[in-house]
């Protein structure tokens, strides 16, 4: 599948669940009509690939590792993320992710998103700004 551009131009959605399911490596194994419709792409498209299809670049990457980190030993994780659509538009999503369980074992995860509230979204906004520049900032430092 072609990687998709980033626009900034954000897709808002007003009410309803998006609700997707993947296996441990993060391949969708589940999503509804509603990621479809959010995300711009068909469920056809969606199953078989990896979640961080809709991955924006904006997203810092410790909050994907704080993310796995949590998800991995069996913990919910909740927060706001920043989504990409096929389109190439954004849109911000609170996320909630629970582990989805077969005895002890860990066999996948489930994620469920609504919009944003407005407090949410302007906390999300200042700690990311921030984690991003500490990354832009590390990746451009020499190491000797």
């Amino acid at each position: 599948m072609p990687k998709v551009i980033p626009i900034n131009e954000e897709y808002y959605f007003k009410d309803g669940l998006i609700i997707s399911s993947t296996d441990l490596k993060g391949i969708v194994t589940y999503a509804n009509r509603t990621f479809c419709e959010i995300s711009g792409y068909s469920k056809e498209e969606l199953i078989g690939s990896n979640h961080n299809i809709i991955r924006h670049p904006d997203m810092p990457k410790a909050a994907f590792e704080d993310l796995w980190d949590t998800i991995s030993l069996g913990r919910d994780w909740e927060g706001v993320v920043k989504n990409l659509r096929k389109d190439g538009r954004y849109y911000w999503v609170y996320t909630f992710i629970t582990p989805i369980k077969n005895g002890d074992s860990i066999v996948g995860y489930s994620a469920t998103r609504r919009p944003t509230k407005k407090d949410e979204l302007e906390k999300a906004i200042a700690i990311y700004s921030d984690l991003l520049a500490k990354e832009l900032s590390e990746s451009y430092t020499v190491k000797l």
